[in-house]
């Protein structure tokens, strides 16, 4: 409803836009629209909030948090606190999970309500190039926003069955904690849920196709991550591509094709995710596509003046803050306002497992090939040297990789609550920050951002608690 008609079935109402898909990307265009004045339609097959909401960043995060809260218990002892372990409750888990999501969604609920924007609950598609079909109705607009967003895939010959055979959708609602499990894919869905479930008590293996771990990460963080995942007890299979999978009396057997066969009770399918689109009239009306994805410019915009698209349904980083800034930026360009395109490399980056790996701007590889080696320079500080690292128990490094008398074009940290240091790095990249400059910044002590600062301090060549 909205200025007490139901403009939805009303066939004179023409919305500004029209957004297909309430997700991340949907919501973030819908909420920005309306506050730039812009009447809006926002579609949505299932609930508000998408993937990200109800099956992925927030209830993945809240397991993770409660298997964090798991492996303290664990190691209270260490702290001097008397503690013991019982076990996972997973009911338990799960309304925890639910109960941080269930709050999150009502709020999200009020939100859109609170912007004026029309929230149509239905199976939509788009029917012309200015107008979605849900519910037996026709809802016109003069743009429309595509944002339907991504599922779980798998490979040809393995089909996600729901019952040993899991997708990441599946493993956050398991209702029991399996003995052993596989992991196929050592991404960051793959990693996440292999830290999660041996901190539950479960016998993981990843099966990983690459040389390592979260492939797309540096190479010192993704070696990082193997060593501290060692030590943890999880085991991966690196070089190893998956050949096969048959159920066995209890559980599954997964063969590869460098010969190997690992048996579990369960297998969880973490080979990334794909673009939702197909039947969706896409392509009928003229959008052009690439296996699956909507091909959009750097402004978001489609081949069709009147379409645009964001989120995991185009083909930029699959993350929720991704989705938000594409939406807002389809937002305020249809409003009228000068936009400046997202530099994908300025985007913070995270696996949120423990230990947790975070980066901004470019890998070291990538720093390479874009300036040539001899005008790359790297420093690596090592969190012992950290003291609220040192009393968080944590072990990892800060790898600054910088263009030599020039800006730091990389950070890539890992350990634990690097997540929570992203945020200065991401700054440290996109304002084009030099060692020297962020050097004279004052860091809280103690504190783990202070580590940041030292790593700075030692490039710009004036080390405190670092070696030379």
């Amino acid at each position: 409803m909205h200025g007490g008609r139901d403009v939805a079935n009303d066939a004179s109402t023409v919305f500004d836009v029209v957004i297909l898909g309430g997700g991340s990307g949907g919501y973030a265009a819908a909420l920005r629209a309306a506050q730039l004045g812009l009447s809006v339609a926002l579609i949505e097959k299932g609930e508000l909030g998408g993937t990200c909401l109800h099956r992925g960043c927030i209830p993945t995060k809240a397991l993770l948090h409660a298997a964090e809260v798991a492996d303290e218990t664990r190691e209270a002892a260490e702290f001097g606190v008397l503690a013991s372990f019982q076990g996972i409750d997973i009911k338990g888990v799960h309304k925890y999970k639910d109960d941080v999501v269930s709050g999150l969604y009502k709020g999200l609920q009020g939100l859109v309500a609170s912007r004026k924007v029309t929230f149509i609950q239905g199976e939509g598609r788009l029917s012309s190039q200015t107008s979605v079909d849900v519910n037996g109705q026709r809802v016109e607009g003069r743009h429309i926003v595509l944002a339907t967003g991504s599922v779980p895939r798998s490979i040809p010959g393995l089909e996600i069955d729901g019952n040993r055979i899991i997708s990441s959708d599946h493993a956050l609602k398991l209702d029991y904690i399996p003995k052993s499990a596989i992991i196929l894919g050592g991404g960051v869905i793959g990693c996440e849920f292999a830290s999660v479930w041996k901190s539950f008590g479960v016998d993981v293996t990843i099966v990983e196709g690459l040389p390592h771990l979260v492939p797309l990460e540096d190479e010192n963080s993704s070696k990082l991550l193997e060593r501290a995942f060692r030590k943890r007890g999880i085991k991966f299979e690196l070089k190893s591509r998956f050949s096969g999978v048959e159920y066995t009396e209890n559980g599954v057997r997964v063969s590869t094709e460098n010969g190997k066969s690992i048996e579990a009770d369960v297998l969880l399918v973490a080979i990334g995710r794909g673009p939702v689109s197909a039947g969706l009239g896409y392509e009928e009306q003229g959008v052009a596509m690439d296996r699956g994805y909507v091909l959009v410019d750097e402004y978001l915009r489609t081949n069709v003046p009147t379409i645009s698209a964001v989120g995991d349904l185009v083909p930029t980083l699959q993350l929720a803050h991704v989705g938000f800034a594409e939406g807002m930026l389809v937002a305020e360009r249809l409003a009228g306002l000068k936009v400046v395109p997202i530099d994908y490399d300025g985007i913070p980056r995270v696996t949120y497992s423990n230990p947790e790996v975070a980066s901004v701007g470019l890998t070291e590889a990538k720093a390479v090939e874009q300036y040539g080696k001899e005008k790359v320079v790297t420093l690596k500080y090592n969190l012992a040297g950290n003291g609220k690292s040192k009393i968080l128990k944590t072990a990892g490094e800060i790898k600054l990789v910088q263009v030599k008398d020039g800006a730091v074009v990389g950070v890539h940290m890992v350990g634990a609550r690097m997540g929570e240091q992203v945020g200065e790095a991401q700054l440290i990249y996109n304002w084009e920050a030099l060692p020297a400059e962020v050097a004279q910044l004052i860091h809280a002590h103690p504190s783990q951002s202070e580590a940041l600062g030292e790593a700075h301090l030692a490039l710009a060549g004036k080390p405190l608690h670092a070696h030379d």
